[in-house]
């Protein structure tokens, strides 16, 4: 099955369920999760000549804005849920 681009009417039907006045953010990297600001929108051509939209990270130096939080991730399926390990009993200073 040929993997099919999300469009920008896909993109759009996504957003209406949205709050207008949120800030978007883009994740980057599955492997180590950032989140970026979007600044810009351009229409232009890609390599093969097919009409495309580019969503731009902004060129500020703070447009990177940290790791994308935890639950994210897990949402993107980037990362399987974390839990923390068992506690095991603590051993006393006898060593015991």
């Amino acid at each position: 099955m040929p993997h099919t681009e999300m469009t920008v009417g896909d993109l759009i039907d996504l957003l209406t369920a949205c709050d207008r006045d949120l800030p978007v953010r883009l994740a980057m990297n599955p492997f180590f999760p950032m989140a970026h600001q979007v600044e810009r929108v351009v229409q232009s051509v890609d390599e093969t000549g097919q009409p495309v939209v580019y969503l731009a990270e902004g060129r500020e130096t703070d447009a990177q804005l940290g790791h994308l939080p935890p639950e994210v991730a897990v949402a993107l399926t980037w990362h399987g849920p974390v839990q923390a390990p068992p506690r095991r009993a603590r051993r006393t200073a006898g060593g015991k």
